[in-house]
């Protein structure tokens, strides 16, 4: 079971202490803030806490830069050559500090200063680095971050995850889709945008060698889940017990009312600027076919197909638009195999001729779909010449 922190004024005022040591801390190096860390920790008992929180400010919302005039490692090799030429003393230091500073502000054409070469010096150890920039986030968002973060542990002893997707926006769905696919998470998806989609994942511990960085991958879907309103999520985990070492199965289980915040930001409203010119184009068009974006959902065997747009007429005909602008060659094998495979009857399929479709391996021979060309941008008045032959 995961440690929840509780939205209260004791677990706000303890953030909101952190936030402001971050803050203050701008401008000075990561080794005097951990320092000023540990004091604030104290001995109290909730040190956990404390530095769970700061582990999210540190890697979440803080940019540490190395802020040397060269790169420490070439530094060093200039400043000891120096110094090598005479009997150490702090006079000789300040010396060479000083020599190298004007030959290194001749060279950068810029002025150098010795503190600026003392402090470069070993600026590439970690605890040397400078907090640069700290976006700040309220006390509220950085316990609810914090709560996240506790859930999305779990998820690194998953052998599988299950998650049942109802009947919701059809944006929704693409925008979780999107993320399934960013991550590169293994999947099977079974279902239809009228009742729902079930959606298997395979966890980090189903793989032959657990790994952690697609436990992480996994992890981060979470928050992408939260952006869709009606779902469940039951995840089979493998638990070592600490008395008899073996390995337990276990499960754990989510659904929209899990109280979870989500700091992922909502879809885009188009994924490229290519769809946005076309549908601004369509808008000042004299037609009665409306435009809908992101309506309809084609299911496939294992996957799902969303296309661009939907074409609807006031008589009751309606037609999906699937616009193809993007060059890679394992999108078009993809995009292609999907639209084989859809064996959808009333598909549009927009295709730039800047493509080299030979090149990537993809025949249009048995597409279901009505093809059609566009150079630089797609006109309205190329996809209406489909329309009325229908």
């Amino acid at each position: 079971m995961p440690k929840r922190l509780k939205i209260n004024q004791q677990n706000l005022a303890i953030a909101t202490e952190l936030i402001d040591l971050f803050q203050a801390s701008v401008g000075n190096s990561q080794g005097n803030l951990d320092r000023q860390l540990k004091e604030l920790e104290g001995e109290e008992t909730d040190y956990r806490i404390k530095r769970g929180l700061a582990h999210i400010l540190r890697s979440s919302f803080s940019a540490f830069e190395v802020v040397s005039p060269l790169e420490p490692q070439q530094l060093r090799q200039r400043v000891f050559a120096l110094s090598a030429q005479t009997v150490p003393s702090p006079q000789a230091t300040q010396q060479h500090l000083t020599v190298l500073a004007h030959q290194l502000g001749q060279e950068l054409d810029r002025e150098v200063y010795p503190d600026q070469i003392r402090q470069g010096l070993y600026a590439d150890l970690q605890e040397n680095r400078i907090l640069t920039t700290f976006e700040a986030p309220t006390p509220k968002a950085l316990l609810h971050r914090y709560n996240l973060s506790q859930i999305q542990g779990i998820f690194y002893r998953a052998s599988h995850v299950i998650l049942n997707v109802y009947r919701n926006d059809p944006g929704e769905y693409k925008l979780m889709f999107r993320y399934l696919k960013l991550f590169r998470l293994m999947t099977y998806i079974e279902g239809d945008a009228d009742h729902g989609f079930t959606v298997t994942i395979d966890g980090p511990v189903s793989l032959f060698k657990p790994s952690t960085r697609y436990g992480l991958d996994i992890a981060k879907l979470i928050p992408a889940i939260l952006h869709v309103t009606k779902w469940s999520l039951t995840a089979t985990l493998q638990i070592r017990d600490s008395y008899s070492n073996l390995i337990k199965q276990k499960q754990f289980s989510l659904n929209p009312n899990c109280g979870l915040v989500t700091h992922y930001p909502p879809g885009k409203p188009y994924d490229s600027m290519l769809e946005e010119s076309f549908a601004d184009r369509w808008s000042t068009t004299k037609t009665d076919w409306r435009l809908e974006r992101e309506v309809d959902l084609i299911p496939i065997p294992g996957s799902v197909m969303i296309p661009d747009f939907r074409l609807v007429h006031p008589d009751g005909r309606s037609y999906l638009l699937e616009i193809v602008g993007y060059w890679r060659p394992e999108y078009l094998r993809k995009k292609f195999s999907q639209v084989r495979r859809s064996g959808c009857q009333n598909l549009i399929l927009a295709i730039s001729e800047r493509l080299n479709l030979d090149k990537a391996g993809v025949k249009l021979e048995n597409v279901p779909a009505r093809i059609i060309w566009f150079k630089d941008k797609l006109l309205p008045k190329t996809v209406m010449a489909v329309l009325k032959q229908d």
